[in-house]
């Protein structure tokens, strides 16, 4: 892919301003051995690979090989997992899973186009009628409200059968025991 190759003379050039992979190439040199075993950093035509993957810097470039295999046009948007095993394969930097997750989450394209796993929800059930007063009640706060006398909130505690409401003047950052009391 003529693309590709483009990509990897400029994955070439970022790598020379990488602390990282300066660090690790002098390592490497000085030794001239693979001095960083467990990580398994090599040298490859010029072009720094761990675990025989091309490591790719901080920045745009890892943007872009994204959406190199991503946004392809023969079999694109694949999805999270099958995108990341295609970047797997020849690329690598640190989080590059929860990268391809982050962009595949905010692919335009995927996010209207994608089925819905989903079940579909249930019917919609009403609230049993009540019977009398007071058997059956809703609560709620109206809050950011200026300070009056001390109060920035109101709480409200509506009867559903009548539909009679008792205001309850408060504090916002009321604790659940001082809401036990109010109520």
């Amino acid at each position: 892919m003529v693309e590709e190759e483009d990509l990897k003379e400029r994955i070439k050039r970022a790598q020379e301003g990488d602390e990282r992979v300066v660090k690790a190439v002098e390592e490497l040199k000085r030794a001239e051995i693979k001095i960083l075993k467990d990580e398994e950093w090599e040298i490859e035509d010029g072009i720094v690979t761990k675990e025989e993957k091309i490591y790719v810097p901080e920045g745009e470039l890892r943007g872009e090989i994204i959406r190199l295999y991503h946004n392809t046009p023969v079999g694109g948007h694949r999805g999270k997992w099958k995108t990341a095993e295609l970047v797997a394969r020849n690329y690598w930097w640190p989080g590059v899973t929860k990268e391809v997750g982050r962009y595949v989450d905010g692919c335009d394209m995927c996010q209207r186009y994608k089925n819905q796993s989903e079940a579909p929800v249930g019917k919609l059930m009403p609230n049993a009628i009540p019977e009398k007063p007071w058997s059956h009640i809703s609560a709620d706060f109206i809050t950011k409200l200026p300070l009056a006398q001390g109060c920035d909130a109101i709480l409200v505690v509506c009867n559903r059968f009548s539909k009679m409401a008792h205001f309850i003047a408060t504090m916002e950052k009321t604790s659940a025991e001082g809401l036990a009391k109010l109520f």
